[in-house]
């Protein structure tokens, strides 16, 4: 049979169709190796053109992805408060948070770029919103301009004398002399009627704001009001006068309680015992008075040279309270002395320094024999007493 008469849909192709299928294959070889040529050629222009310009790729990546920030000086008002040991991390977080930058990281990155940063100091600044990081950051150096308010702190128990050092720290700014010339005049301290123009124990312990500028009598005035503030939330003049204590007389045993203790749990029992002593027509006994007379600051015991001091503030001698409070109480302290514990003691002393343990007494005896714990105490932490 002739291959002519079979029809199955397969057909030998022409000698013409044979060429013209390889031509098309040779086409796409070539086609193909064009475009590897090309995509070689792309590959090493991106490459070349990497190597040669590397440094505006760079800037370039950096703007895609660098962290939030304002251009500009900014614009309004804003506090914003940089406590002491605050890292960079934390300063930027609250920046962010007051909207003073845009974000922390924008902050972190220009204070991690410039060593001034470490500079930074606790206080509380002036700055603008919506600033620039760097422009944050220069300002907040420039203190000059920055920092509106300053800060100083007075610490439990502190006298009038260590309040007048205070008040002449350099960061204050104030006149050489003028916190004293200040104290000196007392009608102009805000100080209540009961002081008998006596500041000392009406300095009220506590951080303070001042803004630059302020005098030596306005942040006296700042501690006598916080004082005041404290006096009427305890009602103290009338608690004291309910209970026949002249107020003046109630704040100079609050000032010997802060000077004998530092337990809370003990400030009424300490009380009560000067008011027993006084009672009884007993001497106070104090060393923290005899410090107060020497102007010895910090310490427990006194010396028999100290006790034999010839002054009013000193209890060994003298009998009743010293003539004027020996530091500044606090509010928990004079809350003790308007509100002694009940009971009979007569006697306190130290039997732990550590601790700030404290043994109370009746009699003499029960005296010694806490006196003889606290002797064991130093004996077996010599150096300590």
């Amino acid at each position: 049979m002739d291959d002519d008469d079979l029809d199955l849909g397969l057909r030998p192709e022409s000698r013409l169709e044979r060429r013209q299928n390889r031509r098309k294959q040779r086409a796409r070889r070539g086609f193909g190796c064009f475009a590897v040529l090309i995509s070689l050629l792309v590959v090493g222009s991106l490459v070349g053109g990497a190597v040669v310009g590397f440094g505006k790729g760079k800037d370039a990546l950096e703007k895609v992805f660098a962290a939030p920030d304002y251009e500009g000086e900014g614009t309004g008002v804003v506090t914003v408060e940089i406590t002491k040991g605050q890292s960079n991390s934390s300063i930027a977080d609250t920046l962010e948070k007051k909207e003073v930058v845009k974000s922390a990281k924008a902050f972190e990155r220009v204070a991690r770029n410039d060593s001034r940063s470490l500079q930074i100091q606790a206080a509380t600044y002036t700055l603008r919103k919506h600033m620039s990081a760097k422009a944050a950051l220069e300002l907040m150096l420039n203190t000059d301009e920055s920092i509106k308010v300053l800060r100083f702190s007075v610490s439990a128990g502190k006298t009038k004398t260590e309040v007048i050092g205070i008040l002449q720290a350099p960061k204050l700014k104030l006149p050489a002399g003028a916190a004293a010339a200040a104290m000196g005049k007392p009608a102009t301290l805000g100080l209540p009627a009961y002081a008998h123009g006596n500041a000392e124990g009406f300095l009220f312990p506590g951080t303070y704001d001042v803004p630059k500028g302020a005098t030596a009598t306005s942040m006296i005035k700042q501690m006598t009001a916080e004082y005041a503030k404290n006096a009427a939330a305890l009602n103290f003049v009338k608690t004291a006068q309910a209970k026949d204590l002249d107020p003046y007389r109630a704040l100079i045993v609050a000032s010997i309680v802060q000077g004998e203790t530092n337990r809370k749990q003990d400030y009424a029992k300490v009380a009560r015992v000067i008011y027993n002593r006084l009672q009884a027509g007993m001497k106070l006994q104090m060393d923290s008075t005899v410090h107060y007379a020497v102007g010895r600051t910090g310490g427990v015991f006194t010396t028999d040279e100290q006790r034999d001091i010839d002054s009013p503030y000193n209890t060994y001698k003298h009998a009743d309270l010293p003539p004027g409070p020996i530091g500044s109480p606090t509010k928990d302290t004079m809350r003790a002395a308007i509100n002694p514990a009940k009971g009979p003691w007569m006697y306190f002393t130290l039997v732990n320094l550590d601790t700030g343990e404290t043994a109370f007494a009746t009699t003499s005896t029960e005296h010694q024999a806490n006196v003889a714990k606290l002797q064991a105490w130093c004996k077996a932490n010599k150096g300590r007493c």
